[in-house]
């Protein structure tokens, strides 16, 4: 009898900053799955005109925040798509402990279940400094850092020579650290949950990316065997 293997469901939890997409995308090449991010899934169905997109569309012309129920639809079609073979990882959502546990009786329902839930640790103070100090070329976005990463030559872009650069108007201390603060306090609950579920691992987001890409790929390569 041949073994069915049932899709991994990965979920990446962090703060801003701690490069749940660079690590997410990583994944995606070296394993095959899918990243889903909450904002790409909707901007998708919509534009498709799924039964759910066309729920969400409405909504947001109305000014108003898409509930739990219509993302969740969403989700649940494109987890049903062909492509999604190998498993997925989830970017951004579940957000609270309410969405985690209407993401597991949906799951459930398909027979399926989180993987793993990996919380992408950081360290608050390193962190406000890692996102205040952002920059970026003005004309190809190559990403620089005022302590981390200095062009080669002072004002000029090492990837295309340009010489204006910008700061996003949000990459500042008091904003990065308003974000950690409601980071720490929706995700909690959320740690709690998948920790209870025995489903929790945690990496040091603060190594350098292969170092926590590694990492990650030991997880996943744990969790999948």
């Amino acid at each position: 009898m041949d073994t069915v293997t049932t899709p991994a469901v990965l979920i990446l939890l962090g703060p801003p900053g701690a490069g749940k997409g660079t690590q997410a995308r990583m994944l995606e090449e070296r394993f095959g799955l899918i990243q889903l991010s909450t904002g790409d899934l909707l901007r998708a169905a919509v534009a498709a005109g799924t039964p759910a997109g066309l729920a969400a569309k409405t909504v947001m012309e109305a000014g108003g925040l898409v509930s739990d129920e219509i993302v969740l639809a969403i989700l649940q079609d494109r987890m049903a798509e062909p492509d999604v073979t190998a498993g997925v990882i989830l970017d951004g959502f579940p957000r609270t402990a309410g969405q985690a546990a209407a993401l597991d009786a949906l799951l459930a329902a398909s027979g399926q279940k989180v993987t793993a839930a990996v919380s992408l640790d950081v360290d608050d103070e390193a962190m406000i400094a890692r996102v205040a100090g952002r920059f970026t070329c003005a004309a190809c976005g190559e990403g620089y850092h005022d302590s981390f990463k200095q062009p080669a030559v002072s004002g000029c872009c090492d990837k295309c020579g340009g010489v204006a650069f910008k700061r996003r108007a949000d990459d500042t201390a008091e904003t990065a650290r308003a974000r950690l603060e409601a980071y720490h306090a929706q995700t909690a609950p959320l740690i709690a949950h998948y920790r209870g579920m025995g489903v929790l691992r945690s990496v040091d987001a603060m190594d350098g990316i292969d170092t926590v890409a590694g990492a990650l790929g030991s997880i996943v390569e744990d969790v999948t065997a």
